[in-house]
């Protein structure tokens, strides 16, 4: 007997989600089954279903109806025969990376590196990703959705579900610092510091002994208020006062930051990026997660000339997830700042049409199935 669930579902691009009954995913093999408790409201969602053909129309959407939501954390509800360390009643947030699994990059720990990387709940990076979609066809936005068992994360008992529903934004954060090699005693421009990234990030960078935050964005308000996790170690400007690099050479001695991460979306200006970009020193490494879609102009002999190095990173990986989890279960990360705003499942497109609504990265958009 079929067993069914509630899910909300897109059927076309600008129009909105369905909530209909669908019938319930079964776990099997090395698939786990998660009852759904939250997940996280992506900041762009509304530009994605809105306007995807416009945007990025060489990354696939799921076959629709499809069923969104990038970010859930849940407890498992069901597990396959052959997985052995995860069990039913486990608290756990879901990585939505999903990958072949068997290739030289999966294999080797950097599923972002695989040909079939595919955001489960989102879209896709290449055609390969709609046989990904085949295989995990359930996000968040519903009761209940299968997953691989590498894409579990268990959650600590002092760490909430619509916290643990951010976990996709905060571990994407983590990981980009990560690359800058030992961040502890390195000063960090963090560019579009006040966004949902950008909180994420300054919590992070804090707790890995970056000395100095110069933190960037527009709003004053949320500026100063980010500057409170820190007075001592945040200095703040908001780019409508002039060039983001003259200030920051300006605070250091003409010298500039050691690193900086661009947390600026998909629709913001380029210029931003590349103004803030002007403010790392000689042989500094910028890495970019924020997504801004545009072309960027730069000198090249200018980027030779001082050794610099320029980084993507998307995601995060299940391992960094755990170790969040961590860092969060041993107190090094304080999530308490966040505030939830949640949504059941039948308000779905007021969610996602409200969402930026509320304080910049401190509000956290849920929806709880």
């Amino acid at each position: 007997m079929t067993i069914m669930m509630r899910a909300a579902r897109l059927h076309a691009v600008n129009e909105p989600m369905r909530v209909e009954e669908v019938a319930k995913p079964m776990a099997s093999g090395t698939d786990v089954v998660v009852e759904v408790k939250a997940c996280g409201m992506v900041p762009n969602l509304a530009n994605v279903l809105n306007n995807w053909e416009t945007w990025y129309p060489h990354q696939p959407l799921p076959a629709k109806p499809a069923i969104f939501g990038l970010d859930p954390a849940g407890i498992v509800h069901q597990v396959g025969e052959q997985v052995v360390a995860i069990k039913p009643g486990d608290r756990v947030y879901v990585n939505p990376l999903r990958s072949c699994g068997a290739c030289h990059a999966c294999v080797s720990g950097h599923q972002a590196k695989c040909e079939y990387f595919t955001f489960n709940g989102y879209f896709g990076f290449n055609r390969n990703s709609l046989e990904i979609y085949k295989r995990y066809p359930e996000g968040g936005f519903a009761q209940f959705m299968r997953a691989p068992q590498n894409a579990i994360v268990k959650i600590p008992d002092n760490m909430t579900y619509p916290q643990a529903a951010r976990m996709g934004y905060l571990g994407t954060a983590y990981s980009a610092l990560k690359k800058f090699g030992i961040p502890a005693g390195k000063s960090l421009i963090i560019n579009g510091a006040t966004g949902t990234l950008g909180v994420g990030a300054t919590l992070f960078a804090l707790a890995m002994g970056v000395s100095t935050i110069y933190a960037v964005a527009r709003g004053k308000p949320l500026l100063e208020r980010l500057k409170q996790l820190a007075p001592n170690r945040i200095q703040t400007f908001s780019n409508q006062d002039g060039k983001v690099a003259d200030w920051v050479r300006s605070q250091t001695g003409g010298l500039g930051a050691d690193f900086m991460l661009d947390c600026l979306g998909a629709v913001a200006d380029v210029n931003a990026m590349k103004d803030a970009m002007m403010g790392v020193k000689r042989g500094g490494r910028i890495v970019n997660i924020g997504g801004t879609g545009s072309d960027m102009l730069f000198n090249t002999k200018w980027w030779m000339d001082n050794s610099m190095q320029l980084l993507g990173s998307a995601w995060l990986t299940t391992a960094e997830g755990m170790e969040v989890a961590e860092m969060v279960g041993s107190g090094a990360i304080d999530l308490s700042v966040l505030e939830a705003r949640t949504y059941p499942l039948e308000r779905i497109n007021e969610a996602i049409n409200g969402v930026a609504s509320g304080d910049g990265g401190f509000t956290n958009y849920v929806l709880e199935p």
